[in-house]
């Protein structure tokens, strides 16, 4: 195939040579000379648009600019806001939504019809992508000219769709010039279709459940939300199936950045950003080898640039916030970078919502950075061969990986307390084990997209032979333990635990035990005994034996830099995987639904860190029947 080559620049299109008129064109060159702040991805879009006004004819492509005036009338003449200060206001586009309105419908191939039959648009929380989208969707079933349009919002579940589709209801009921047109299926705030009987059309939300039975959908507009919570290809691949009973249909996906980098919102973000970007020369000019990488999808992603720090720059959050100012304030965003400085574990949620930034988990734990600064080389065996030992156990179920968590008191240290006077304060070392059934390694390495056989051959996780989970080799590793040292206690989850309890019993191992719940409602109440010495010391009873209280000391002792952690890649993954999950009364735990990796071996850390925590002499021994469970 011919390779024909390209070079524009952002003024190859002169302000003298644009019509006052055309607003996507006036943005894209405002980007390009850098006059609209914005970010690489964008810059390319704008970019592509210049190129492809100067050269798309050589491909068919035409900007018709009274198809982009048509539909920014529809939306700063028809529609109406709702909600908050906007309220009953005209729909008044931003710069940067005229920019993608018109990309949308200006653009035209040889026939006539519309070019972009795809579109992705990612950019920050708040921004009015949905508010934008409904736009789309009732432009399409009441003034696009298709007899019997088919508009649907789309959600992986069903009340995800109606999200977007109930802006689209709000708005309706505030225009009037709508609300005469158009029909709702369902009362007021259960509304579940809007009918426009003069055509044939209708505008609902859809799920994946739908069009099992009967006929499939056959959408004018499918408006796909928040695709980064979409697990797989079914809703979009369903909508678009039906395509090919419309002249030019349109797929508009729009989303916040997600932490997933094997789901179909990580694929599109990927090909949205090649789309825009086209294959670039040295000398910063497009080139195209044969064809274009996708002439039929319109690419925004609103996204910072490499160096960019957002929490301490402000000057770079328009970029992944192209609305700042109008719907979304500076005050507010400060507010965010606040709480992401002070509360670590949202720092990850907040990069991605905010600031379109894809993370490594869904709300991340702790930043990698402070989790290396206590990472540390050591033999425990050497170091520690006299200490007294606090230990945690999450046991896995057949095939998973088991861990178990090891803490030891190294001293103290001085740190000012909260009245300002100087207090000492214990510090700590730590590290873990995990094991893995030797026989599933290979099995597990691609299931899980972790290096197992790597870390087995390394020796950081062990893997007896077997095709399930060896409790009795785990048993000896602590019947070895206990031999060598005291072990002041056991933290451990109570899943799988009755039969590991009765390894530990044919191994002879007698140790206290502490029931040490995962997190949400159900906790376990701490014995009498330690709560009576409590309150005759005149101090709160601990509350480490349960996820909330061992995470914040944990996290405690890493940003305080009191505790050092063996460095161990097993560990650091399962750091690094974290999400954690919130109650409405902020108690916090780590949960594996929503880790990207397996956390066993930092669940395991954090039980062990809880029974270190109790400070008071424990009872001799507790076992799970010991330990009074409330819900």
């Amino acid at each position: 195939m011919a390779t024909r080559t390209i070079r524009t620049t952002p003024s190859s299109i002169g302000p003298t040579e644009v019509d006052p008129r055309d607003r996507t064109t006036r943005f894209a060159i405002d980007v390009a000379e850098g006059r609209v702040v914005a970010g690489p991805h964008v810059r390319n879009a704008c970019r592509r648009h210049l190129d492809d006004l100067a050269h798309g004819s050589a491909r068919g492509l035409t900007y018709d600019l009274a198809a982009a005036e048509h539909v920014w009338r529809f939306f700063e003449g028809v529609l109406k806001l709702s909600e908050g200060q906007f309220e009953a206001q005209p729909f008044l586009l931003h710069p940067s939504q005229a920019f993608k309105l018109g990309s949308l419908f200006g653009w035209k191939r040889a026939d006539g019809s519309r070019r972009f039959r795809r579109a992705y648009i990612e950019e920050g929380k708040g921004n009015g992508k949905s508010p934008f989208a409904g736009g789309v969707g009732l432009y399409g079933l009441t003034a696009d000219g298709e007899a019997g349009a088919q508009i649907y919002a789309a959600g992986a579940k069903k009340d995800q769709a109606g999200i977007l589709f109930a802006d689209a209801v709000k708005m309706v009921r505030k225009a009037p010039a709508l609300a005469k047109r158009l029909q709702f299926s369902g009362g007021i705030g259960r509304e579940y279709n809007i009918a426009n009987h003069s055509t044939g059309g209708f505008f609902r939300p859809i799920s994946k459940d739908a069009g099992k039975t009967g006929s499939g959908p056959r959408p004018h507009f499918a408006l796909c939300d928040e695709v980064h919570e979409h697990p797989n290809r079914d809703v979009m691949e369903m909508l678009e199936r039906g395509f090919k009973f419309r002249r030019q249909p349109l797929l508009l996906m729009i989303t916040n950045s997600g932490h997933d980098r094997h789901s179909i919102c990580w694929e599109e973000h990927e090909h949205a950003v090649r789309v825009a970007a086209g294959t670039r020369t040295p000398d910063d000019a497009f080139t195209y080898v044969g064809e274009p990488i996708d002439d039929e999808t319109f690419s925004w992603v609103a996204a910072l640039d490499k160096d960019d720090d957002p929490f301490e720059d402000p000057r770079c959050w328009a970029k992944a916030n192209p609305l700042l100012g109008t719907i979304l304030t500076e005050e507010y965003l400060a507010g965010v970078v606040r709480q992401a400085k002070a509360m670590p574990g949202k720092a990850n949620g907040i990069l991605r919502l905010h600031f379109c930034r894809w993370t490594d988990a869904d709300q991340a734990w702790i930043s990698r950075e402070a989790l290396d600064a206590v990472l540390a080389e050591f033999d425990p065996a050497t170091e520690h061969a006299d200490k007294t030992l606090n230990l945690g156990l999450d046991l896995s179920g057949t095939q998973d990986l088991s861990a178990a968590g090891v803490v030891v008191e190294t001293g103290q240290v001085e740190r000012e307390g909260e009245d300002g006077r100087k207090v000492m304060l214990p510090t700590y070392d730590a590290w873990i084990e995990a094991w893995i059934p030797g026989d599933k390694v290979q099995d597990k390495t691609a299931a899980d997209q972790a290096p197992y056989d790597v870390w087995v051959e390394q020796g950081f996780l062990r893997a007896p032979p077997g095709t399930r989970v060896r409790f009795d080799f785990i048993a000896a590793w602590l019947a070895q333990l206990a031999q060598d040292h005291q072990v002041r206690g056991l933290g451990y989850d109570r899943y799988a635990y009755s039969k590991f309890a009765e390894e530990l019993d044919a191994a002879g191992v007698k140790i206290p035990e502490w029931e040490h719940p995962q997190g949400g409602r159900r906790r376990a109440k701490v014995p009498d005994e330690i709560v009576e010495a409590a309150r005759r010391q005149g101090v709160e009873p601990p509350q480490g034996l349960w996820m909330p209280g061992s995470l914040n000391f944990l996290e405690e002792l890493i940003l305080d830099r009191r505790i050092r952690i063996r460095r161990n890649p097993v560990f650091v993954s399962a750091a690094m995987s974290a999400a954690i999950e919130e109650d409405a009364f902020g108690n916090r735990w780590f949960s594996k639904r929503r880790a990207t990796q397996r956390i066993d071996p930092l669940v395991a850390l954090a039980m062990a860190v809880g029974v270190a925590q109790m400070v008071l002499p424990p009872p001799p021994v507790y076992r799970a029947s010991d330990l009074i469970m409330v819900i």
